[in-house]
């Protein structure tokens, strides 16, 4: 694509393309770990001091933010930007893919919706970090269907992707290198909805680990000795992925944002002992 005869959409979508070159070229970065949201709940406001808007306060304190809300409803460019023009210059989103896409029309005819899409998160120019492609439970794998989908998105955009699925049938080697061809990382899910959905998987310079709650989704917290394991194998993954995330979805309750602080934490005792040498 060339931004010569293109329509604005298709303009701003080559544009995050051009980014994501760049980006690719890139040395392994720091790990990106966040919450699926920011807004802060007030059991943990405290470890959020300052003033602002809920993201200026989260991102001074995470690297890094899910956003959940573009799976339901479409933004506009201009809000994007906003957001990204309030957080810092090292600070990455992630961004859901649209339901629309996803869960309505199941991955199919998705060249308009997903320009559309890429469109508006243009507005996040280089804070724009990956996108987070989550299917529904019943979506089996089918050959055709997913080469027409992964070709239609990387036809359109460079930018790292994800893909989370939930259904046995992706979770097989087939699967995993066509995933690796078209240079989309499969997610780390927990609690994971089958054995192998545990470990990073497809393109492996995204590593991507998106944390529901476990045994509870969306309420449960985790604990000390979980968080300190994450912190060794997330250490392991960035030091063979370009990018790594680590999102807590665990927000009905608030454990998310506490859960991402204690990772912080326990990141730092990883990285001081591997500079000690034990």
């Amino acid at each position: 694509m060339t931004i010569a005869g293109a329509t604005s959409q298709e303009a701003s979508a080559y544009r995050v393309s051009l980014l994501m070159d760049d980006h690719l070229l890139t040395q392994p970065g720091p790990i990106h770990v966040g919450c699926a949201g920011w807004s802060i709940p007030a059991i943990v406001a405290a470890e959020f001091p300052g003033e602002g808007s809920h993201l200026e306060r989260f991102a001074q304190v995470l690297p890094a933010v899910e956003i959940n809300s573009s799976f339901y409803r479409p933004h506009r460019p201009s809000t994007y930007a906003r957001w990204s023009q309030s957080v810092p210059a090292e600070f990455r989103f992630s961004v859901k893919v649209p339901r629309l896409i996803t869960h309505d029309q199941r991955l199919t005819n998705a060249a308009t919706p997903l320009r559309e899409f890429l469109a508006q998160v243009g507005g996040l120019e280089q804070k724009l970090g990956c996108l987070l492609i989550q299917l529904p439970p019943s979506l089996e794998f089918s050959d055709g269907l997913a080469v027409d989908f992964l070709r239609t998105l990387r036809e359109l955009t460079e930018a790292p992707a994800v893909i989370e699925p939930r259904h046995v049938s992706w979770f097989s080697q087939e699967v995993n290198c066509l995933l690796g061809d078209y240079r989309v990382g499969r997610v780390a899910a927990d609690p994971p909805p089958v054995l192998a959905a545990a470990n990073p998987a497809g393109w492996h310079q995204c590593a991507y680990f998106r944390l529901h709650g476990s045994p509870r989704m969306y309420y449960s917290s985790y604990g000390k000795e979980y968080l300190r394991d994450l912190a060794i194998r997330l250490d392991g993954a960035q030091a063979s992925a370009q990018d790594c995330w680590c999102i807590f979805d665990n927000t009905a309750a608030g454990a998310a944002w506490q859960n991402a602080l204690e990772l912080r934490a326990m990141q730092a005792d990883v990285l001081a002992g591997r500079a000690s040498g034990h």
